[in-house]
């Protein structure tokens, strides 16, 4: 059984990455040797196995490629199921990182030791599964996902593969005439690969070398730009949230503080002009994904029609690797780094850019840019902002630098700047919102320095 494991960690880590470009860079180094325990040796061949779903059509890293940091392998907001005649509801994650997320709790401390406690930790977007091992078999249950029937259709499954005597040795000889510690015991094993196996959490960026002032960790003058800017509290704030210093378990760079935000990102539905994949759900006026609010998590889900401070409230992610993906936010809706960054920049300033609109205005449809998520907008006419949160559940949308209320100005917020209202200037340029993004794509692992440094490209100079 080593073999096929050494062989398997082998091609988990010849992964590629992009740089601030958006294009490949080289493959990551040669492995570091790793030993994996019986239990991760049983999760690593799970992770692979599609016999699990229920099409047996897909398996966990048919959403988790390795090959894209274990995130989607493709742009989609929203992936297809097993039956793929189904969508899901929510944006893929990736797996990197995970084993450095902290227990939910309402009253999380901020690891940066200045902002207060808020709601904090646990696992997917909505932190309702208290361990990776749960967070494991949740997918293997969702009709939306690997739509199995029942746990026992999973332990069937596993006893009749290929690797059902590894199970045994390493989880006991009884262990399938119990449903749901056979089930619990497949968590366990998933849990273990996503822990001890390096390639989940590599630490390979062009940003690590950096840090630690290796051969190959220079920034170029675009990249540093945007460092300072990461880290900028009068500018963008980033820091705030995606927190660059040592976390709960002591691990540094992971580019968040595992706290929950509402954001207000725009709708993934058809009122998007030409968008590609709504996400069915949206169909209905009446559903909202609103995080710690449900509908997937319920113990915080509000009394009709009443506020509740915890709506539309999701984790903020791991930043690293961002660059690779194409899809963010929880509902996939916007598609490059430039476009988030740009949200950031402009959802009050411009929420035209992101909204739909509805009302005669009082000009001609005006164009917008080109990674705004609107095509046009008429002047005057009215903007539905916050338009995936029912109205009484608008205000928990977060007004911290560089986003603002809208409020004309007159509110100061607890940072003590004043909010950004429609019409005012952004508070970054074009040229720091690029910057910004370069430093962004540091953060992709598998970065092999290159002996002759590229002289020419959006992020050197």
């Amino acid at each position: 059984m080593v073999p096929l494991v050494m062989a398997l960690s082998v091609a988990l880590l010849a992964l590629t990455a992009c740089n601030g470009n958006g294009n490949a860079v080289a493959t990551a180094p040669a492995p570091r040797k790793q030993v994996l325990s019986a239990q991760a040796q049983v999760g690593q061949l799970a992770f692979f196995d599609k016999n699990l779903s229920r099409g047996k059509n897909m398996s966990c890293a048919s959403c988790h490629d390795p090959q894209y940091a274990y995130g989607p392998p493709n742009s989609i907001s929203v992936q297809l199921g097993s039956d793929i005649t189904k969508t899901g509801a929510r944006a893929v994650p990736s797996l990197r990182y995970k084993e450095s997320t902290p227990p939910f709790s309402e009253d999380a401390p901020n690891p940066d030791g200045v902002t207060s406690n808020s709601p904090g930790g646990g696992f997917m977007a909505d932190g309702r599964a208290a361990t990776l091992a749960t967070q494991a078999g949740m997918p293997l249950l969702n009709p939306l996902e690997m739509n199995n029937s029942s746990k026992e259709a999973v332990v069937k499954a596993v006893q009749n593969g290929a690797y059902a005597g590894l199970f045994k040795q390493t989880f006991g000889a009884n262990v399938f005439d119990n449903t749901d510690a056979a089930f619990d015991a497949l968590g366990t094993a998933i849990q273990a690969l996503e822990t001890e196996d390096l390639s989940f959490h590599p630490y390979s960026s062009k940003y690590d070398l950096y840090v630690f002032n290796k051969i190959g960790g220079v920034l170029t003058p675009a990249e540093r730009r945007g460092e300072v800017l990461f880290h900028s509290t009068g500018v963008t704030n980033c820091s705030g949230c995606h927190y660059t210093g040592a976390n709960f378990n002591g691990n540094s760079g992971l580019m968040t503080d595992f706290t929950y935000q509402a954001l207000g990102a725009p709708r993934n539905d058809r009122s998007i002009p030409n968008n590609p994949d709504p996400i069915p759900a949206n169909d209905d006026p009446a559903y909202f994904d609103m995080g710690l609010c449900g509908p997937f998590r319920t113990d915080y889900m509000p009394a009709p029609g009443k506020a509740h401070p915890y709506c539309g409230m999701f984790k903020v992610p791991v930043l690293r690797n961002a660059a690779t993906r194409g899809a963010f936010f929880h509902n996939g809706v916007l598609h490059s780094l430039e476009q988030v960054v740009n949200f950031y920049n402009t959802r009050d300033t411009n929420p035209e850019y992101w909204y739909p609109s509805h009302g005669d205005g009082t000009g001609k449809p005006q164009a917008n840019p080109v990674w705004a998520l609107q095509p046009t907008a008429v002047p005057g006419a009215t903007v539905d902002k916050y338009n995936d949160l029912p109205p009484v559940q608008q205000g928990n949308v977060d007004e911290e630098v560089p986003m603002g209320t809208g409020e004309g100005g007159e509110k100061t917020l607890a940072s003590g700047t004043k909010p950004r209202a429609p019409g005012s200037t952004p508070v970054m340029t074009p040229q720091q919102v690029a910057d910004l993004v370069c430093f962004l794509g540091t953060l992709s692992d598998g970065y092999q320095p290159s002996s002759a440094p590229s002289a020419s490209g959006r992020c050197v100079k």
